[in-house]
């Protein structure tokens, strides 16, 4: 079985911590990884796009000039599509893109981005995330410690109000609870610090 050691925040090696092989040992499934992205992200999309059809454009009452006799093509409106200024054919509307995923693939995609992290090195353990004071000098310090100089993602158990404002001006860091993971949030940073318990109760979610 495979472990991964339990650090506090000042970086001392606590213990060897086993977790289960067939979330961190398997190889990453790269086709549901693709899927849960683009799920993601198409649920952020606002969709507020919007142009005006030819019944929504202002003005274009009057005929600009009779149907025969002018040599000129007939026009009904100078608000069509065709015209400067005029509306816009089968143009965007307001929409909602976000869709749902299988629970199935969302699980699986979960389990190939835990095992990615953990694959490439880059999953750090600490035994608990709790601070004394919400101070980010603090926990900054706390990362250097632990070699966490990039882009790092803090996934905790519960709310930790100290951590929350300890860690939201700590440049490339976000926190998210363990209930709200998504494997966007895994592969769009470079670290993963998680509290054991989180670890824990990941892992008999994902089993």
């Amino acid at each position: 079985m495979a472990t991964v050691e339990v650090k506090n925040l000042e970086g001392q090696t606590l213990r060897e911590l086993p977790v289960a092989d067939e979330i961190f040992g398997a190889r990453p499934n790269q086709s549901l990884l693709w899927e849960a992205v683009k799920q993601y992200l198409a649920s952020r999309r606002s969709g507020t796009h919007k142009t005006k059809s030819r019944g929504e454009v202002r003005g274009g009452g009057k005929k600009p000039w009779r149907q025969k006799g002018t040599g000129r093509a007939r026009v009904g409106s100078i608000r069509s599509s065709l015209w400067r200024h005029g509306s816009i054919a089968h143009g965007p509307v307001p929409r909602d893109y976000s869709y749902a995923l299988p629970k199935g693939m969302l699980r699986g995609a979960l389990r190939s981005a835990l095992a990615a992290k953990f694959q490439d090195q880059r999953l750090t353990v600490v035994d608990q995330l709790n601070l004394e004071e919400p101070k980010t000098k603090v926990f900054a310090g706390a990362l250097h410690k632990l070699g966490l100089e990039k882009g790092v993602l803090i996934v905790d158990n519960s709310v930790n109000r100290n951590l929350e404002l300890s860690s939201r001006n700590v440049k490339g860091c976000d926190l998210v609870r363990r209930h709200e993971l998504h494997p966007y949030h895994l592969l769009s940073h470079y670290h993963l610090l998680i509290s054991e318990g989180a670890l824990t109760r990941l892992q008999e979610a994902l089993r």
